[in-house]
């Protein structure tokens, strides 16, 4: 096979750690973390090998939905054609203080607009 009883117990548990953290992440953000999807790879260092997590977590791996609105705030606004998938990914950013600017800018651009 592909893997092997002991690397399937390294990937279950990274998971695990994985799913824990990313819940708790969202949740202080106001976020649902509904459910995500991550690859994992091999590193070969010399004799010996290690499982990693080999993937982007963002919000098109994840499903992510407000929790006070269950507002989708992921991939699925492009999937079932509800637009503005920009602007959800925009605010998952925002919320998680990576696009710091990001709030001012948008208050500029809506001020402009009026």
């Amino acid at each position: 096979g592909w893997t092997n009883p002991h690397e399937i117990d390294d990937m279950m548990a990274m998971a695990l750690r994985t799913n824990d953290f990313l819940a708790g992440l969202f949740a202080g953000i106001g976020i649902r973390l509904v459910d995500f999807k991550i690859e994992f790879g091999r590193i070969y260092e010399g004799d010996l090998m290690r499982i990693v997590l080999a993937d982007e977590i963002s919000p098109d791996s994840c499903r992510l939905w407000d929790m006070q609105t269950n507002e989708k705030l992921d991939k699925d606004r492009f999937r079932r054609d509800m637009g503005g998938v920009s602007e959800a990914y925009q605010e998952v950013a925002r919320r998680l203080g990576i696009a710091p600017d990001l709030e001012s800018r948008l208050h500029q651009e809506s001020n402009a607009a009026k």
